[in-house]
């Protein structure tokens, strides 16, 4: 195996070892996240759609991670570089949108929304809100993790092709003439 070879078999898995452990650690900070206040009541990550949504893709992301690392050593998946192509684009995608949907609610939780008379929360829910931002800090790292693979992936996948064949002018002139003659 050449060694450009393996130096890429051990950032892919080293990139999907790591996610799990961010996956996981976000996860279990944001479903123990909670806060009471005596003015506004009690805040749990159930309360908003959008922790629930980043807590599974989280969860997702950790166990395709797993299994992808099985697969490679089990041989069954690694000769399937199209799929590894498509389920590390997937996963991105999906971390990118549940990132955003817990950056909205930080950025409401923060500067709330005048136009609806919503007022801030961070100020009432401090610990709460710090805590959230700690797991999107790690769902962000683990999301560059996916990107990283997905640029793996797609090198996979289109190395095993020949570039484009691209004729020079001069014998494209020649072929030419000798098609026309």
């Amino acid at each position: 195996m050449p060694a450009s070879k393996v130096h890429l078999n051990f950032i892919d898995l080293s990139l999907r070892l790591s996610v799990i452990p961010l996956s996981v650690v976000s996860i279990w900070l944001t479903v123990t996240n909670k806060q009471d206040n005596n003015s506004y009541g009690r805040l749990e990550f159930s309360n908003l759609t959008g922790l629930k949504y980043m807590v599974c893709i989280n969860a997702i992301s950790a166990a395709y991670s797993l299994m992808a690392i099985v697969s490679s050593w089990l041989k069954c998946l690694l000769t399937k570089a199209w799929f590894f192509l498509i389920s590390d684009q997937v996963l991105t995608y999906l971390m990118v949108t549940s990132g955003a949907a817990v950056v909205e609610i930080l950025y409401l939780a923060y500067n709330g929304d005048k136009n609806v008379s919503w007022s801030e929360g961070c100020s009432s829910f401090g610990r709460f809100c710090n805590r959230v931002k700690v797991a999107l800090v790690l769902h962000a790292i683990a999301l560059f993790c996916f990107f990283a693979l997905s640029l793996i992936s797609a090198y996979r996948v289109f190395s095993k092709f020949d570039p484009p064949y691209v004729l020079s002018k001069e014998v494209e002139r020649n072929e030419l003439q000798n098609a026309s003659c």
